[in-house]
């Protein structure tokens, strides 16, 4: 394996996370970013997109979802023959439509890690795959750069339908969840009064909030999240409506038939559990 490569957009959270995970793994690393204060002594400092791409075997964007596509169709006929194209946006439609597109010589790599800069480990977190040309030869190389992580391999439309819920929905519903908090103008007594159900939603959304605004815009702009969404608030306001005129059966029928169809695959005891050893450990 050739241990080179070329991180578009190495000053970005995920960016500056990839660059060290593959200068611990003995790669060279080469970073450009349109903000080019580069601090790190281990990356070596590219002057131009294009510099950074050339004589180099892999190259990973970590770019805005939104620029992805034109980053690749500006690079990938520049980049050397048998080079791979490695990209992790969190909407892929697009992007796998264009990675499909590349030169021949090209490999590309349309891959998702599912998880954040602040991960320690990327031993047993999950990287979603997107086959583009080459399906074996990509899940291969991308086994071969993390061969700690588990491997989730779905295609682009099905991807975008999946993160619409995984990411999308909750990210809606903490930032919403969050503004409320933002006016609550005696938030300290509602912490004391707190038990563990709001101090878990609290740390999701407080968490979440760390991400960049134009992160989180791009997430809940994934045309798919808008079904999810409208069904999600379809259900408050029924809920709502039914308490209003007292229909408690209504409710309570809601509420089994959720977690009925919950149970058949999940444990809800065992997860109650875990949500109080979860902050148990966190209130250490």
């Amino acid at each position: 394996m050739n241990k080179k490569i070329a991180i578009v957009g190495v000053n970005g959270k995920m960016g500056k996370w990839f660059a060290n995970y593959f200068h611990k793994m003995g790669f060279e690393v080469v970073g450009f970013d349109i903000n080019n204060d580069i601090k790190e002594k281990f990356i070596t400092k590219a002057n131009s997109l294009v510099g950074a791409i050339l004589k180099t075997d892999y190259v990973l964007l970590c770019t805005p979802t939104k620029r992805t596509p034109e980053i690749i169709r500006l690079i990938a006929k520049e980049m050397q023959r048998g080079s791979y194209l490695i990209e992790i946006s969190s909407q892929k439609f697009k992007t796998a439509q264009t990675l499909l597109k590349t030169p021949s010589r090209v490999n590309p790599v349309c891959i998702h890690p599912m998880f954040g800069p602040g991960t320690k480990s990327i031993d047993g977190k999950n990287i979603i795959i997107i086959p583009i040309k080459d399906a074996k030869k990509e899940l291969s190389i991308t086994k071969l750069l993390f061969p700690k992580a588990n491997f989730v391999t779905i295609d682009a439309v099905e991807h975008d339908k999946k993160i619409a819920v995984i990411l999308g929905l909750t990210h809606i519903i903490n930032i919403a969840f969050a503004n409320i908090l933002a006016k609550d103008e005696k938030i300290s007594l509602t912490e004391k009064m707190s038990g563990t159900t709001f101090k878990a939603q609290k740390i999701i959304a407080e968490s979440i909030l760390t991400e960049s605004p134009e992160l989180i815009e791009t997430i809940i702009s994934n045309p798919e999240v808008r079904r999810f969404a409208e069904e999600f608030w379809k259900d408050v306001g029924k809920l709502l409506t039914d308490t209003q005129e007292g229909k408690s059966e209504e409710i309570i029928d809601y509420i089994k038939s959720s977690q009925q169809k919950l149970s058949e695959n999940i444990d809800l005891e065992k997860s109650y559990k875990k949500l109080s050893a979860m902050m148990k450990a966190i209130e250490k």
